[in-house]
């Protein structure tokens, strides 16, 4: 069995606050709670926005709050994230691949796959034709293996108004291209801030609330000019992948108020 615990997008700062909301109190809470109950997990993985700003302190701040992690770390780009400094101050596994922060990492459970889905400069993403070549090549190698996919950027839209105008660039294309391999189990998805599942080419998906705010949902109706952080605790994910069946529970970790200052 492989067990991974799923954080998404923390937008950390080594000060200040993110729209009211504490990203290294979050942090130290989540960490807390995954040593505390997930210690046997076989990876953590971070599905992207590491830092809010990117800048060199902030990366170098949220890489030493991690080394308290008791589980092993696969960290991932987001769109707010730099590729330079993420990969001086952040370990990558060794075949990481050159140019971009993508990588597949091989279990006797199962195929853990990380992609960079980043397109510098956009909130959208991107998964150019050479990245999209390597994940070809991983899947084909690993055959009969059952995969979990990870990615920041939804390859389609999500029923979220506000946030599928930046999602996955030619989502359809990378879309084509999973939907021929039957050992995807599971697309596991971070960036809109929200929980949601369901299927797409008929392989299961699920999205991630941001381990320091949340968006609100899209009724009642909102924009960019009204946004403000929902009222909603953070969460984690624990996916279990075991003979080719994924199980996936949301869990809170912290209460909603917990580094919120007004």
């Amino acid at each position: 069995m492989l067990k991974i615990v799923w954080m998404s997008d923390p937008h950390y700062t080594v000060d200040g606050l993110v729209l009211g909301h504490d990203p290294r109190v979050r942090l130290e809470a989540a960490i807390s709670h995954i040593n505390r109950n997930h210690g046997d997990a076989d990876f953590c993985v971070i599905s992207g926005d590491m830092v809010n700003r990117g800048t060199a302190a902030d990366y170098v701040s949220i890489a030493t709050m991690l080394q308290d992690l008791a589980v092993p770390l696969l960290p991932m780009v987001g769109n707010h994230d730099d590729r330079t400094l993420f990969r001086r101050a952040l370990a990558l596994p060794d075949r990481t691949m050159e140019g971009f922060i993508q990588y597949a990492v091989p279990t006797q459970g199962g195929l853990i796959v990380c992609l960079d889905t980043q397109k510098p400069g956009a909130d959208s993403g991107e998964f150019c034709a050479t990245r999209m070549e390597w994940l070809k090549a991983v899947l084909t190698e690993a055959g009969t293996t059952p995969a979990l996919l990870f990615m920041h950027h939804p390859p389609m839209p999500l029923g979220l108004p506000m946030q599928d105008t930046d999602r996955l660039e030619d989502g359809s294309a990378f879309l084509d291209l999973i939907a021929r391999f039957d050992s995807i189990s599971f697309l596991c998805i971070g960036h809109v801030h929200r929980p949601i599942t369901g299927a797409v080419r008929g392989i299961p998906y699920a999205t991630m609330r941001s381990i320091l705010y949340q968006a609100p949902a899209p009724q009642p109706e909102w924009d960019w000019s009204s946004f403000a952080p929902g009222r909603e605790a953070p969460a984690l994910g624990v996916l279990t992948l075991k003979d080719g069946n994924v199980t996936m529970q949301y869990e809170q970790f912290c209460d909603h108020v917990l580094g919120v200052r007004s």
